[in-house]
């Protein structure tokens, strides 16, 4: 069973009703199968319940590299993509709207109650016979549907609060029917229901060393997550590790500064510094041009006004602001400010600022430029081989389920990867 899910999808069968074709009628398949035809249900359910298993699977297969020295852990790259979810957008409702809909199917099923309590008391009464009739399929229909109204909006509410615990659920906040644990994901006006699968790809023979699934739409707390999936699968940390601007969170580089991993992440357009002069009257001043000094606990304007703390929020997010008696007799007032009241400039950031000033400095260096062009040859590619061969979204529904889907996805990326690299000589293992 295990030979055919992984030949199947390192060979663009994803459906389990092709896969039964297959085995029926092409010979590498039938070799594979060993000349067996289990029914599509049967590879379905085996695909289904054994998640756990394609995780172990994936992991040997790190391991299986790693003992052919086609992965060494010496620069790992992070990325994440989009794929779609086994749902519609169209069979989806949100938070406001199943509460509205809870309430009226409440109502409406308490009135058939009340009816049908009524008629029943009425025939008792006129006919002498306690036998009632059992409930009409308009009231079975209403406590079906309540019951699924009331499951999808206790789904949102327990993801909602693993997001973001203790904060108020927004009423636009979607939920699939066909999938609780899928979100709404996308960019450029095309959204669907979506998960966004990680993978730590190694830069010797982009071998997935790491991989887990997130439901979360943008990357900015997945670092952690993805280091936990290397050690688990190659049973250290790498030497280096490459991100994109996606991954540039002080969640993320506390999670790499607490395992003392060597990063180099790119930092977002309003980090990057545009000049080391501030005579160009066109340019406006960004987050790069302010200093903050961690001791003190403030930013410096590049005319050494301080920037102190104003107010601190639930989330973390801290305020920063200067003194507009101040600043509007500064010379780069007019290049600083942003707000239409003419107000003093304000700074956002949280508690990590140091570690982000850090990181700025470090990308400002050559060799951390070198290192880090090596990501997009290393990692990018694999998610472009995995969606060229034909996966492009998940068969199976739930986020347990999809995890061990797209361990098999990664399972079958890495044994291509080391068959090649044995077809191609780079690799001469000795059996036996």
């Amino acid at each position: 069973m295990v030979g055919i899910l992984i030949y199947g999808y390192t060979h663009g069968v994803f459906s389990m009703r092709e896969l039964e074709k297959r085995c029926c009628e092409d010979l590498s398949f039938m070799y594979i199968a060993r000349m067996s035809c289990p029914n599509f249900r049967t590879l379905n359910n085996f695909r289904k319940d054994n998640a756990a298993f394609f995780e172990e699977s994936f992991i040997q297969t790190v391991q299986l590299a790693m003992a052919l020295n086609m992965a060494s852990l010496g620069h790992i790259s992070f990325d994440g993509s989009k794929f779609k979810a086994n749902s519609s957008k169209h069979k989806a409702m949100s938070y406001g709207r199943l509460k509205e809909k809870e309430q009226k199917l409440c109502a409406e099923i308490e009135e058939l109650i009340k009816q049908g309590n009524d008629c029943n008391n009425e025939e008792d009464r006129d006919y002498q016979d306690k036998s009632s009739y059992g409930l009409p399929d308009e009231l079975a229909f209403k406590q079906s549907r309540l019951e699924t109204i009331q499951s999808a909006k206790k789904a949102l509410e327990a993801r909602e609060e693993s997001i973001k615990p203790g904060q108020k659920i927004d009423d636009k906040k979607q939920i699939s029917f066909a999938d609780h644990d899928a979100r709404i994901m996308g960019k450029k006006g095309s959204f669907d229901y979506s998960y966004n699968p990680q993978i730590s790809v190694d830069g010797d023979f982009q071998i997935i060393v790491g991989q887990h699934v997130s439901q979360n739409a943008n990357d900015k707390k997945e670092v952690e997550a993805g280091l936990e999936s290397i050690q688990n699968a190659a049973d250290k940390f790498p030497d280096m590790i490459s991100l994109d601007n996606g991954y540039f969170s002080g969640e993320n580089l506390k999670a790499l500064g607490d395992n003392k991993v060597d990063a180099y992440i790119a930092t977002d357009r309003n980090d990057k510094k545009h000049s080391e002069s501030l005579d160009e009257s066109e340019r406006k001043l960004v987050k790069s041009d302010f200093r903050y000094d961690e001791e003190e606990d403030c930013f410096y304007c590049p005319n050494d006004q301080v920037l102190t703390l104003k107010n601190q929020g639930a989330g973390g997010n801290r305020v920063y602001q200067g003194d507009i008696t101040v600043c509007a007799n500064c010379p780069f007032f007019s290049r600083c400010s942003q707000s239409k009241k003419g107000e003093a400039r304000t700074m956002t950031t949280d508690k990590h600022e140091g570690l982000r000033q850090a990181m700025r400095i470090k990308m400002e260096q050559e060799k951390a430029k070198e290192i880090y062009k090596r990501r997009k040859v290393i990692v990018e590619p694999v998610f472009g081989q995995i969606k060229n061969g034909g996966f492009r979204g998940f068969s199976l529904r739930g986020k347990e389920k999809v995890a061990g889907e797209f361990s098999l996805v990664c399972a079958a990326h890495n044994i291509k990867k080391m068959v090649k690299a044995i077809m191609m000589g780079s690799v001469c293992p000795a059996f036996g």
